[in-house]
């Protein structure tokens, strides 16, 4: 099966492309440096972007397209001119960020409603998702949409407001003993997902033919409060009793608007998933990745290369003045509701 990767080489991309490649399909990369390669891959030095993109793909076929990078309609119209009748599946990579905030029921399968009216992120990928499904109703375009949770590995810590490049600033704060914030009171529920599990359904998905014409989610089974999350990080960087300091989403906000997306958007609320869907087409996909574990390797990854330990200032900084702003503003309710 040949199979052409649109991006190949992000945090998802590589695991997928790589698990791809160690099942036997014939894996191309469309990517714009030569430096992002995987072994076994061939590549295409090209910008998707470009508008002259199909004098690079001129005569090619695949089997499969996967598209880790379409952000928005636009992209997604360029992608229907590049790839009509030239791909016999184009997997979109969309979001669980686009499934209704808040919800009105705790269990999200795909039939749960596509409406998020906090975050552009997600009524992009939402709008996109439209475009693609009006494609395959009108001409038979054959598309698969994949809606990723929050998906980690080894160079990605995924803490709410944690710096998403520079994954160790906050591991450098509980090493330091430095507060870290959670948003609200920590209980809300999250699944968070490690990419080897993720590349384990998406892979199975690849050239299906009764999965043409339907979205899927794939995340972990395995539901934790986002207190777990931060204390089993914790734990993974050596520190038993980290300085958790728990500050309601709007309070956050208030501080830094562009947080609106990411938290009333996304991750203040509950996200617990049914894989059914998923499992029923791909039988074997099984999430054996806990958590604790795969944080842990992170950890070790980070640890491994004192180079990839860099802080990121900006959100370090951001952090000490939110949790500034809170003491102050606590001390100031004390002394209001006391008097």
């Amino acid at each position: 099966m040949k199979i052409l990767f649109l991006g190949g080489t992000g945090t998802i991309s590589t695991t997928c492309s790589r698990l791809a490649i160690a099942r036997g399909y014939e894996v191309t990369l469309l990517n714009r440096s030569r430096r992002e390669t995987i072994a076994g891959a061939r590549t295409i030095v090209a910008d998707i972007n470009d508008p002259k993109i199909g004098d690079a793909l001129a005569g090619l076929q695949w089997d499969v397209v996967v598209d880790f990078i379409a952000y928005d309609v636009e992209a997604i119209e360029q992608r229907l001119r590049l790839f009509r009748g030239r791909t016999g599946q184009y997997l979109f990579i969309s979001t669980t960020s686009a499934y209704q905030r808040p919800l009105v029921h705790h269990l999200i399968t795909e039939s749960t409603p596509l409406v998020n009216p906090y975050w552009d992120y997600s009524q992009k990928k939402i709008v996109a998702e439209d475009r693609l499904m009006r494609a395959y109703r009108e001409e038979s375009f054959p598309i698969t949409i994949v809606r990723p949770s929050l998906t980690y590995g080894d160079d990605f810590v995924p803490l709410v407001l944690n710096s998403r490049n520079q994954g160790y600033t906050a591991l450098a704060r509980f090493r330091a003993g430095k507060p870290i914030v959670v948003p609200g009171d920590g209980l809300s529920l999250w699944t968070i997902t490690h990419n080897s599990d993720f590349a384990k359904a998406l892979v199975g998905l690849l050239g299906h033919p009764a999965a043409i014409g339907h979205a899927f989610h794939i995340t972990s089974d395995e539901v934790l409060t986002w207190n777990q999350i931060f204390q089993f990080t914790a734990a993974a960087a050596g520190v038993s009793d980290p300085k958790l300091v728990h500050i309601a989403s709007d309070f956050i906000i208030a501080c830094y608007p562009e947080t609106v997306g990411t938290l009333l958007g996304d991750k203040s609320h509950s996200a617990v998933f049914d894989n059914t869907k998923v499992k029923r087409l791909v039988p074997d996909f099984v999430a054996t990745t806990r958590f604790r574990d795969g944080i842990a390797q992170t950890v070790r990854w980070f640890d491994a290369d004192s180079k990839r330990q860099t802080i990121d200032e900006v959100v370090d900084r951001r952090w000490d003045r939110l949790i500034t702003a809170y003491e102050r503003g606590l001390e100031a309710a004390r002394r209001e509701c006391s008097a």
